[in-house]
């Protein structure tokens, strides 16, 4: 099978997938089995937003979850203290954090490697202090409680004779879906092809034709909106916020994900996800300690799996092909 012959299997393989996690809450699981596949939801849209920068472009911005952060409170705001429709104030969410990449990438990609890393991660820290400082506005250390519910969520749960968790778990499934179907696109585009030019060298790119500082913004752009995306969606799920989930732990948590599934895969991101954050719940009793476990253990995929374990499984696929056969051998036989 050709590469794009391959690609195509995959993407239509997706699409069952999808059918068959559409069918979950009709099975009407216990309340946790919602909470968790619902988390595990929102948190790997925001890997695949990282998976875009780290995955793509190679660049690591380390202000990932300062975005989530404005995408949540933005959303919490609007809904809370506006009045607004969550469907209104959702989409807007997502637009200002677009903005607030191409704001933040016109000065970061002025720097390189080590140096843009530790700046996107002064910026993310400078969002964090400014949510929680912010008090009229963001509610600071109490944080905002009560942020209301998707409008119409509970009618359209009950006309499938569902709960509001399971409207809630479809309208998540579908925000997911339509999040890896973005990230594919893009990944496959001629804009993906030429991040992943920059990735190998921005030199070469550049001796390619390739305009690499408007790529890498409008990568980081495309990032910083899909982190807005999930942390609306996050904000009318849990109802309350604070300013702890927009610090750097939960950027470096994201990365954990998106190491263990895969870095530049599609299904990574959803992969190394649903794989964590089900043990951090089974760990839950040891929350104190679970980062002694999680630290080593990220030093030893690091060490013994780079690409993850969608890049060990097509390691493994690729040793279990037969070798194809020259045409002397055919001649010689």
């Amino acid at each position: 099978m050709t590469r794009a012959g391959g690609r195509t299997t995959a993407a239509w393989l997706w699409i069952p997938a999808f059918l068959l996690a559409a069918a979950v809450p009709f099975l009407q699981p216990s309340g946790f089995t919602m909470e968790l596949l619902i988390n595990v939801m929102i948190w790997a849209m925001l890997a695949y937003g990282l998976n875009v920068m780290l995955g793509y472009a190679g660049q690591l911005p380390l202000a990932h979850a300062g975005f989530f952060g404005i995408g949540a409170y933005a959303v919490g705001i609007l809904t809370l203290k506006a009045g607004w429709s969550f469907w209104a104030a959702w989409p807007l969410a997502v637009a200002l954090c677009a903005l607030g990449g191409l704001l933040l990438g016109l000065v970061a990609f002025r720097t390189k490697g080590d140096a843009f890393a530790i700046f996107t991660l002064g910026v993310g820290v400078i969002i964090q202090q400014v949510i929680n400082k912010w008090d009229d506005l963001t509610g600071g250390n109490d944080g905002l409680n009560g942020v209301p519910a998707p409008g119409g969520l509970d009618t359209f749960a009950q006309g499938l004779g569902l709960k509001t968790s399971g409207g809630f778990y479809l309208l998540a499934l579908l925000s997911l879906a339509l999040t890896v179907l973005v990230a594919a696109r893009a990944r496959h585009s001629v804009f993906g092809r030429s991040l992943l030019a920059i990735r190998g060298g921005e030199d070469l790119a550049r001796s390619a034709g390739i305009d690499v500082f408007s790529h890498k913004l409008r990568a980081m752009m495309l990032s910083t909106a899909i982190a807005g995306f999930a942390g609306g969606l996050y904000a009318a799920y849990v109802g309350f916020l604070g300013s702890a989930v927009t610090g750097p732990v939960t950027t470096f948590t994201t990365l954990l994900y998106l190491l263990v599934g895969g870095v530049g895969t599609l299904l990574g991101p959803l992969l190394g996800t649903a794989l964590m954050y089900g043990l951090t719940q089974l760990l839950k009793d040891l929350q104190d300690y679970q980062y002694i476990v999680f630290g080593p253990l990220l030093v030893l995929l690091v060490m013994f799996m780079p690409q993850g374990l969608v890049g060990l499984w097509e390691k493994v696929r690729a040793r279990r092909r037969p070798a194809p056969v020259s045409h002397a051998e055919v001649g010689h036989d």
